[in-house]
Parts: C-alpha cells; structure tokens; sequence
C-alpha cells in the first residue's frame, strides 16, 4: 500500500515518476488565468485563519458542505470561523474520490506542513496548525505567491476597472511577480441585464464615449482596451451561457441597441444577434493588438431561485450545460478568419462531452501565425479532477498535438490554489508516462522533457508571449 499522498502520489510508474520529479516538479507556475484580488496583493494580506482562506468565496467547497446536509448558517451565514470549519472537515472526510479531498490535503502539505489527514476528530489540531502558520510573515499573500514559484499573474477585470491596484504594483520594486490585468467585458455585452444601461453610463463616464449606439460602444471599449494594453493587458476572456452565432445587419444591431436604451425588452433572437455581432466585433479588436481570446461557455447559472434570491450569484448553484454548440462555434471562428482576423483563442467548454467537437475545431483554424495558435484550454471547473484533466489531455492527443498544449490555469479566487498545478502536473505525468511504459512512445528523454516542461510552463509563456521562458 503507498502512504497517503506521499511523494509519488498518483505515479504509478517508473517513467511517469522520472518525468514528474526530474522535469515538471521543477517548473514554475504561470497563473494567465484566475479571479484574485489585485488589491489584496499590493496590501500583502495576512488571513486570521483557515476558513477565510478555504471557506471564503468558495462555492466548490460550499456545495460539498451542502451535499452533506450543512445548515447554510455554517456555509454563508453567520456562524463563527471556528464552527464553519469544523462543518467543512466534517464534510471533507466522505469526499473520496472528489478532487476538493486532494486539494485540501496538498494545501495542507505544501503551506502548513501537516501530513495527516482532516476530518471531524482532527480538525481542532488541524485547525491551530493552520492558524498558528498564517501568522508568520512567510503566509503574507506576496509570500504564498513567492514560495509557490509563480512567475507571472493574469486577474480578471471590468473594462470600467481604475486597474489602481494593477498600476501600483507595476510601481512596486519590492516584488518581483507581474500582476496584470485581463480583459472581462462581460458586462458590456449582456445587454438582457438589469442594469445594463447603468453600466452603459459607468462604461461612458470612464472612457468619455457617450455610449448612445453600438458603434460608440465600441469606441468606448476600444479607448478601454488602450488603456488595459497600457497596464500590459495582452489576455482577454469572456463568459457565454451559450456560443452563439446569429449573424445580423449592422443596422439591425443598431436597432436593437437602442430598442434596449430605451428601456424596451429584447427577444432571445435580438439578445443572441446582438452578442453575436459584439464577439465578432471584439474578437476582430483582439487581433489586431495580438491579444489572446478566451471563450469559456458550457454553464447553466443560478440553477436554485430560492438560493438565488437569498444568496445572489457565484454562490454554487451553477451546473453543466448540455448544449452542444460545435457548429455554432466553428461558424463564429470563421466569421473572423474570412478576412484573416481570428485572434488567438482558447475555448473552454464545461460539457465534458464537447472534448473531441473541440478537438476537431481547433485543426479547422491552426495556421503559422502562432504554434497551436487555437487550443483547447485545461478541463474547466467540474471536470477539473483527474478523470475530466485525463479525458481532456487523451482528446487532445488523440485530435491534435498535445505536446503543443498551454497547460493548467489555477482559476480559483484562493491564494493556496496553486497546489492544482502539482495536482494537474502529476495527473499528466502519470498519462505520458503509462504511454511510454506501454510502448505507444519512446523513452526519449529529450523529447519527453520538451513536452512536459512545456505543458507545465512553457508553451504558455510563449503562446501569450510573456518572455519567460526556463528550462
């Protein structure tokens, strides 16, 4: 029996354990994608305890809690730290099999130096392990980044973002990680929004562009977009319920702007032409300044009402949509490639079922532009276990060049999250390695180092062209 997540956990093999330990252990992390706070950065942040770092914001966490019968007192209400912790480990205990169980240990690993396990009986030592650790100046924020080997930082931003926190840390000489900004237009582009035209003036007030027609919307966002590449924004990424493409008129979107300004309801037609014509529209933009465009769709949101209505959204109740949208994104990619204008784009779907639609799509649009200049991003969200990360790397080895794959993204609002890289790192290695073991490739250990240093790290950096390069 191997010990409990000991040093070759999940490496069943000689190969995979050499290509883990001697190559992908070693590299270090580019987080291009994720939801952390700028601020918190700048201000180095020290956490009172284990559950503001775990429990938190975090809504994988607050699902299992509730799988588990937990009152919502004890998730998002007004129950002591103390008490929410003792419900998470709780929780923890019967999560075999579940990605969060592994997480949570390898957290507890790396930063607190605890090998044993949580559960109900341990959670009182696990606890002041925890707490006794997140005093010292070593578990600051800027530290956690430091000791986790990350390189380079890529947050998620509203294009009305100030950036401040963004430009001061720029300014700061005392750490040494880039922190930059993504682009989220999310907002700009979901006119069926309540408050869709209240951003319109936010989105006028900041870019001076009065935002009276759909042609200075897109002045507006351009004048933004100057401003995000001037705080070294290179990253776009953008969250769809469904890939769309309806294709319509310039003065049809005209007209259904400003039926919305107007205070007029929007069909489901009119909603999906006019955000067909806004993603053409951006994604166009996104060529020309070489930006990298990120598509993540497959999700129904706020599933629960009830919990809606108490909660508000991104509090976990958000499930896999069905809808398989291959062709509607193979004709959204060509509407910007008819004139050589399709970025470099990363599609993410949260259907597992989409893999191999996607694996087909991407060969459809490659050209030398950029190596892999389409990619299949990391197993998104629910299928980031190592069921979802293996299925996604076997599709995409299987239809296209896997050796060519920008790797995994941390995705996640916690500063501990970097442990998912080691996670999806040892998940990867074990798969070469197993083809290796069974002949399917050569033990060429030049090659193989290539491709696993460059999943890690390397084909990221390059594919975003960040210029940080290792080896």
């Amino acid at each position: 029996m191997k010990k409990f997540m000991g040093k070759d956990f999940l490496l069943t093999t000689e190969t995979a354990q050499k290509l883990y330990h001697d190559y992908a252990e070693k590299m270090p992390i580019l987080d291009y994608h994720c939801h952390i706070n700028p601020q918190e950065i700048y201000e180095d942040r020290k956490f009172e305890n284990i559950t503001q770092v775990w429990l938190g914001g975090d809504h994988y966490k607050w699902r299992q809690m509730r799988s588990n019968g937990i009152d919502e007192r004890y998730i998002t209400g007004d129950a002591t730290d103390r008490e929410k912790f003792q419900k998470w480990a709780e929780t923890l205990e019967k999560a075999i099999g579940n990605p969060l169980y592994h997480w949570s240990h390898l957290e507890l690993k790396r930063y607190f130096g605890y090998d044993g396990y949580l559960n109900g009986d341990t959670a009182e030592e696990v606890w002041n392990i925890c707490n006794a650790k997140l005093q010292e100046d070593s578990m600051s924020v800027r530290n956690i980044i430091r000791q986790s080997n990350v390189t380079l930082i890529c947050t998620t931003d509203d294009p009305a973002d100030s950036l401040e926190w963004h430009k001061k840390l720029a300014a700061d000489d005392s750490f040494d990680v880039q922190v930059l900004p993504a682009w989220r237009p999310d907002k700009a582009m979901n006119l069926e929004k309540s408050d869709y035209t209240e951003y319109l003036q936010t989105l006028s007030d900041v870019s001076g562009v009065k935002t009276d027609s759909f042609a200075s919307l897109l002045e507006a966002l351009r004048v933004r977009m100057d401003f995000f590449a001037s705080c070294g924004c290179s990253v776009s990424d953008h969250a769809l319920e469904y890939v769309m493409y309806a294709p319509a008129s310039a003065e049809e979107v005209e007209t259904i702007f400003a039926k919305r300004v107007a205070g007029g309801s929007i069909s489901r037609e009119e909603e999906l032409k006019f955000k067909t014509a806004f993603m053409i529209a951006v994604g166009k933009e996104y060529h020309k300044r070489n930006w990298v465009m990120q598509l993540h769709y497959g999700c129904k949101r706020d599933n629960n009402s009830f919990r809606y209505g108490q909660l508000g959204p991104d509090t976990g109740y958000d499930c896999i949509n069905n809808y398989a949208p291959s062709s509607e994104m193979a004709d959204f990619l060509n509407a910007m490639i008819t004139n050589d204008e399709l970025p470099k784009t990363i599609l993410y779907s949260l259907n597992p079922n989409d893999n191999a639609s996607i694996g087909t799509i991407l060969g459809c649009f490659q050209d030398p532009s950029a190596i892999g200049k389409i990619q299949q991003g990391s197993a998104w969200w629910f299928n980031d276990h190592k069921t979802g990360m293996t299925e996604q790397m076997i599709s995409l080895a299987n239809l296209g060049l896997l050796g060519n794959f920008i790797g995994m993204l941390t995705d996640s609002r916690s500063f501990l999250s970097y442990t998912r890289h080691e996670y999806f790192r040892r998940i990867m290695c074990e798969l070469i390695g197993g083809w290796v073991e069974n002949g399917e490739y050569p033990a060429d250990y030049k090659a193989l180092s290539e491709i696993v240093r460059g999943i890690s790290y390397n084909n990221a950096v390059r594919y975003f062209g960040f210029g940080l390069e290792t080896k």
